[in-house]
């Protein structure tokens, strides 16, 4: 009896690990496939991670529904059926992505066609199995299988940009993914099939432990408490994401703490302490809350990185390992116990990824997350004396006062804010320095995007990473000639570019954001005075680029970021066709690079290298005096002549090639960060 049930206890624990690395090996692969057709947002990764939540909420309302069904073998035979259908699905699905409307809905329905019954079917995994091995076996539920669930997902996410993304193409990950799929589900269907054939009690008579009974406060916290780790996961990344790369790194790093804390809570509940670990909450709370209230601060990435993920850790670990606490005994509350988990996890990305970007101007979802972090310690602490409903009650009032701080510093100087999809747009008005008389910038999240001084005398002068000496002031100056020339600009900003317009030219900017326009145009008066003559087109420039014939550009600039970084699909091998075939032969290409975090030129170089042309890097330093920021640019041509020209010649330098060619298939960030400030000239 005791092989038996060891050797029942591999079967189940091998079927789960293997789901759950499925199943967390496939959100960064599919965010990643996504990303290239919805413009290289940070935004993407959290519309995925809501998607993956709100089909985990659905996977364990169907397993709860399941085992209040009449019949277990019924149930059993139900999910058999699912299983077929989800590598059906796998193999006929060619669901194509679509186009207009709500990006965050576009992104949902095709997630939905593309692996939504997949996804499913790995949900119910944990849940369901633990559930049926506590009936069939007549034990208290095996939560330590829930921990085994979570360190596979553990396993997957530090897999995919440490070992998948670096050396396998995406077809090749799609392809052994779904290879792994039909394995599981060869695993699953013969454990469903075992229970349908060894248990015929209805599920409904097996007796529950009188302690599992829910009363309000246990019920509300068991949703709370994974509501407010989820809110505290989403926030962090997308502060990462949106002010360094929207990279596979930083999306599993976040989340791999947070599948890490369930691990401990769950697995090792003997470590938790909780008298150190919220002191340490605490100060990682009070320590970030100073930091995020200090704009403009400069970090190195392992340190940003570092104070964020351990206030996650801290937080994370801290909410699971009180919910660990509350959990049911029995087999049907445990189902009650998933479905509320699942619920609050789905609520917290929810507010994050859809419902905060509707609801607010400015991005507040970090100062919410520690608010709210603060509120549920005070709650889960209340019974443990006045000590701590002091140091909660204190904490919870300054997080309410940051935010509040926040919203009062993002009000000020501000003539604009805006927030979408695509991020959060800010125009700050100020008088300084004096010869500016007045100043408008033009701020994405914490980047600065253009500057505008409206002095009779700088009016029409270039500035911020656009001056004259800069790289793609060389471009414009010396490119073509006298004569009109036609130029293409990916990415408007503030529309700084257009102050080079000369009388005959024709300017072409490319914007995927639809309130950056507007901005533009209303706000700053770069397009209204430019000569030349100006128009937008509105969309993804990849996508708008190769609907185009071809447009026979004397200079095209590549000026798209994505926080802080180009996205990915505008710098591979695909992408630097497409700009050939509307560039004339000769003309110029100006790559925007700056970037304090990444080294994005030896990308441009090999590239260039590709394709038989040369690349020169110019960087230029910031100029307060004259309102310039520094800058690096990566000017591409296969025209010598302009590369000789004694003002270029005298500020490029060659750009080494990266080992890697870039290509919609295949791309990896992570040789390309610096680890610390970085150097002089990014942004």
């Amino acid at each position: 009896m005791t092989g038996t049930r060891g050797s029942r206890q591999m079967l189940y624990g091998a079927t789960i690990g293997l789901g759950s690395f499925l199943l967390f090996s496939v959100e960064p692969l599919a965010a990643k496939v996504l990303l290239p057709v919805m413009g290289g947002s940070s935004a993407v990764w959290l519309t995925c991670l809501f998607f993956f939540q709100a089909m985990l909420l659905g996977s364990y309302a169907y397993v709860f529904w399941g085992l209040r069904a009449r019949s277990l073998r019924g149930f059993a035979t139900i999910h058999l059926v699912m299983l077929a259908a989800a590598v059906c699905s796998l193999v006929l699905s060619d669901h194509q992505l679509g186009e207009g409307g709500n990006p965050a809905v576009t992104i949902f329905v095709t997630l939905l066609a593309r692996i939504g019954l997949p996804f499913f079917v790995l949900g119910t995994t944990t849940p369901l199995l633990q559930a049926w091995y506590a009936v069939s076996e007549r034990r208290a539920v095996p939560y330590r299988l829930f921990a085994l669930s979570n360190l596979s997902s553990l396993a997957a996410l530090v897999a995919y940009p440490a070992v998948f993304e670096p050396r396998l193409a995406l077809h090749v990950q799609r392809g052994a993914w779904v290879a792994g799929f039909v394995v599981y589900a060869g695993l699953c269907a013969f454990v469903t099939m075992r229970v349908r054939a060894d248990v015929v009690e209805d599920v409904a008579e097996v007796e529950e432990d009188p302690a599992d009974a829910v009363d309000w406060r246990r019920g509300l916290l068991w949703f709370a408490l994974p509501a407010v780790g989820a809110m505290q996961l989403a926030a962090v990344t997308s502060h990462l994401t949106a002010n360094v790369a929207a990279m596979p790194l930083l999306w599993v790093v976040p989340l791999a703490v947070y599948l890490l804390s369930f691990v401990l809570a769950f697995e090792f509940s003997r470590l938790y302490q909780r008298g150190v670990l919220v002191r340490l909450l605490a100060v990682m709370l009070a320590s970030l809350g100073y930091l995020i209230s200090k704009t403009g601060v400069d970090v190195p990435i392992w340190m940003s990185v570092g104070f964020f993920v351990v206030e996650l850790f801290a937080a994370c670990w801290f909410l699971h390992a009180e919910l660990y606490a509350l959990r049911p005994k029995g087999s049907r509350a445990s189902t009650a116990f998933y479905l509320a988990i699942a619920g609050g996890g789905a609520a917290g990305t929810f507010f994050v990824a859809v419902l905060s970007p509707m609801v607010f101007r400015s991005n507040y979802d970090l100062p919410i997350a520690f608010c709210l972090t603060a509120a549920c310690a005070l709650a889960v602490t209340w019974r443990s004396g006045w000590g701590q409903r002091l140091l909660w009650g204190v904490g919870t009032l300054l997080a309410c006062w940051l935010l509040l701080s926040l919203r009062i510093s993002y009000g000020r100087d501000s003539l604009v804010r805006m927030r979408n999809f695509y991020g959060t747009l800010r125009v700050k008005e100020t008088h300084t320095p004096p010869q500016a008389v007045t100043v408008r910038t033009l701020v994405n999240g914490s980047i600065q995007h253009g500057v505008e001084w409206f002095a009779d005398d700088w009016r029409r002068v270039p500035m911020s990473y656009y001056a004259e000496e800069s790289g793609v002031g060389l471009a414009m100056r010396f490119c073509c000639g006298d004569g009109p020339r036609k130029i293409g600009v990916v990415g408007l900003g503030a529309g700084s570019l257009a102050v080079y317009g000369r009388a005959g030219d024709t300017i072409e900017f490319y914007e995927i954001n639809p309130l950056v326009e507007g901005v533009a145009r209303e706000v700053f008066t770069f397009m209204r005075d430019s000569k030349a003559r100006v128009s937008v087109t509105t969309g993804d420039a990849r996508i708008s680029l190769g609907r185009e014939q071809p447009q026979g550009f004397d200079l095209l600039v590549v000026d798209a970021f994505s926080g802080d970084a180009i996205p990915v699909h505008l710098l591979t091998a695909e992408a630097m066709k497409l700009y050939l075939s509307h560039l004339k032969p000769g003309g110029v290409m100006a790559f925007h690079v700056s970037n304090q975090f990444l080294d994005l030129a030896p990308v441009i170089g090999k590239l260039a290298m590709a394709n038989g042309l040369e690349a020169q890097e110019v960087s230029t330093n910031a100029n307060d005096a004259r309102g310039e920021f520094a800058a690096t640019w990566v000017l591409v041509s296969g025209r010598r002549e302009f590369f000789e020209m004694p003002e270029v010649m005298r500020a490029g330098v060659p750009v080494a090639a990266a080992e890697s060619l870039w290509t919609d298939d295949y791309s990896s960030l992570l040789p390309l960060v610096r680890w610390g400030h970085g150097k002089a000239g990014v942004r």
